[in-house]
């Protein structure tokens, strides 16, 4: 479970970073992304800082590898902005999380749309299987 001064510096990476790659950060590479979290250790030493991104899997490689290849210059920036006495080492991962929830969002979309089928076949004068024993 993280600790308070955990989670205000990891709402603290999300804010800044995300604002560096849109404002600071000139590689044209990079696409539309969107930075969803970050995880802190407790030693507030290392930070996975996770993102999203519109495109497809080749795209989001090569911008995992450019932000990683980019954590030196990004750290600086948020070293300058933050003013804490460490400031974490980052490694940036892609956030698989809101792909997942699209597709369980999709799922279940597909299934209530299957079953309202299912309701208004029956009402028209399906077959009625609450009658027979």
């Amino acid at each position: 479970m993280a600790t308070t001064r955990q989670r205000r510096v990891q709402e603290l990476l999300v804010q800044d970073i995300s604002d560096i790659i849109r404002r600071e950060m000139k590689d044209p590479r990079i696409g539309f992304l969107t930075v969803t979290d970050a995880e802190v250790t407790p030693d507030l030493r290392h930070a996975r800082v996770y993102f999203t991104l519109l495109g497809d899997p080749t795209a989001r490689e090569e911008t995992v590898k450019i932000l990683n290849k980019a954590s030196g210059f990004i750290r600086g920036e948020f070293a300058r902005r933050a003013q804490m006495r460490f400031v974490p080492e980052l490694k940036f991962e892609y956030d698989f999380s809101v792909d997942r929830g699209s597709r369980i969002h999709e799922l279940l979309t597909r299934v209530k749309q299957e079953d309202e089928r299912q309701k208004a076949a029956d009402e028209s004068g399906g077959d009625s299987n609450t009658d027979r024993e």
